[in-house]
């Protein structure tokens, strides 16, 4: 039998360089060593990220998340890391991503980019629900488009 699957979302602020060379090489570690870490804690998820904040969305079994968790907390990079929502679920929403990159291509960059300088996305004001809801979204939009 295999283990109970729990999704948790949360969202922290950026604490990553500023300079364009400084995101990327940070955000290009961030999906690599969570993409090995995830495939190996069969965790499955999205990550959109802005200027001012990183949202995320991890799938798996509840110790495996726990402690991806954990590791995000204690990463320098992540500031006042808050939890929106824990809860088990039935199946995954992310199946085929190991840690996807919502708005990885230059063009949904700077369409996402403009989402969250447009409206002043911040997940602060968003539940757990609504923070899945809008990259399950995007990364079918990204699924789609490829």
């Amino acid at each position: 039998m295999s283990a109970a699957l729990h999704r948790l979302v949360y969202y922290s602020r950026n604490h990553v360089g500023r300079s364009d060379a400084d995101l990327d090489r940070e955000i290009s570690d961030i999906l690599a060593k969570s993409q090995e870490n995830n495939r190996r804690d069969g965790i499955t998820g999205a990550l959109l990220f802005n200027t001012g904040c990183f949202a995320q969305v991890l799938e798996g079994p509840l110790s495996a998340v726990e402690a991806a968790f954990e590791r995000i907390q204690q990463d320098e990079r992540h500031g006042d890391v808050s939890l929106l929502a824990l809860d088990r679920i039935e199946a995954r929403s992310f199946p085929n991503w190991a840690m996807g990159f919502v708005g990885a291509s230059e063009r949904d960059a700077g369409r996402y980019g403009a989402i969250g300088a447009s409206s002043g996305f911040d997940p602060a004001h968003l539940t757990g629900d609504e923070v899945h809801g809008l990259l399950r979204d995007l990364a079918i939009e990204e699924e789609n488009a490829a």
